[in-house]
């Protein structure tokens, strides 16, 4: 699933208010970070997780790392701050359409 750019700008709007519920610690992408992270999106479909690194290139390699081992898509990036997004069975999110 892609989203197109009305459902970006509506699921960014939605992560405005809400604060980072994983955050990275200093061992970086664990096993246990990816199953927390899971967890998070089956339960909230939308989620932001905080990156503890100034490095853009780290930082997009663990960006891409998550979305792929979670199946999440990327909404936005905003310096430390990753915003993702993966549909529940519950489609708790409802999107606009194209």
């Amino acid at each position: 699933m892609s989203l197109n750019k009305k459902q970006i700008q509506h699921l960014k709007a939605l992560a405005h208010d809400l604060k980072p519920v994983v955050l990275l610690g200093s061992n970086g992408l664990t096993e246990a970070v990816i199953a927390e992270i899971d967890f998070a999106l089956n339960h909230h479909e939308l989620i932001k997780v905080k990156i503890p690194t100034d490095n853009r290139e780290t930082k997009g390699l663990i960006v891409d790392a998550i979305c792929r081992e979670t199946a999440a898509e990327k909404v936005q990036v905003i310096g430390k701050t990753l915003i993702i997004y993966r549909q529940s069975e519950d489609k708790k999110i409802q999107l606009p359409r194209g």
